[in-house]
């Protein structure tokens, strides 16, 4: 597909909540959600990160963002349902969520494979978007044409050796894209789509690939468009879809 071209209004007067919006992919689509009139709640488990895209977004003078901090790793169920009431007071309703944070855990044969840093790597990159997904669901079908994005990646399609708990989350997070697309498809508009960004200049792609120029892969603004189009209108009806983002760029 060639380019997408998003109208300057497109998400005006949404709300959309983004995890893992300190760095990367996740503060990029925030930002840009921003630019094109969302206001985004920034969710992330470093403040000061969050409060850098925050001041950013404020500099643009797009909507002012808000800032949740929050640890997926160890927050427990009550603080789920505790972000669900704040935004449920503060804002209503979402139109939006968007499932970016994760972590990368080891590249290592499964022979050896430490089973805590396993079950590290499924709680933070699968069992948390489950329990955020469930928890805002209620605000979510409050909002108008709510879209829900998880990101996953290339091993999440097919397995690869030593990608370990990172490939087998990004499965499942497919997999859970298209149980809740099939649910939520009968008596709600909510659509549940997945992205696979590709390789990207970001802190995880390093350390998953030490020896590759950073400068010879696109940077996290570069792939943003078809988050931009899964969140918008132009993707109404659109649900249940597999995206790669630089089919997009």
């Amino acid at each position: 597909m060639s380019q997408y071209i998003p109208e300057p209004d497109l998400l005006r007067d949404r709300v959309i909540l983004v995890t893992g919006a300190g760095d990367g992919i996740g503060a990029a689509v925030a930002k840009d959600y921003a630019r094109y009139g969302a206001t985004v709640i920034l969710l992330g488990k470093t403040l000061k990160k969050l409060e850098a895209v925050y001041d950013t977004i404020v500099a643009s003078n797009a909507p002012e963002p808000a800032i949740y901090p929050m640890d997926l790793q160890i927050a427990q169920l009550k603080d789920y349902q505790l972000l669900a009431n704040t935004l449920s007071k503060e804002f209503g309703r979402l139109d939006g969520l968007v499932h970016n944070a994760a972590v990368l855990g080891t590249l290592t044969p499964i022979e050896q494979y430490d089973p805590r840093q396993w079950m590290h790597v499924l709680h933070v990159n699968l069992n948390a978007p489950f329990l955020l997904t469930k928890a805002c669901l209620p605000l979510l079908k409050k909002g108008k044409d709510s879209s829900l994005i998880f990101t996953t990646a290339n091993v999440g399609f097919r397995g690869q050796a030593y990608w370990g708990a990172y490939a087998v989350s990004k499965a499942a997070n497919i997999n859970l894209m298209e149980i809740m697309a099939e649910e939520l498809e009968v008596n709600t508009d909510i659509r549940v789509n997945c992205v696979d960004p590709g390789p990207v200049r970001t802190r995880m792609h390093a350390l998953a690939y030490p020896g590759q120029d950073p400068n010879k892969l696109p940077t996290p603004k570069e792939v943003t468009s078809v988050y931009l189009y899964l969140m918008g209108p132009d993707s109404s009806g659109v649900t249940g879809e597999k995206f790669n983002a630089q089919n997009y760029m």
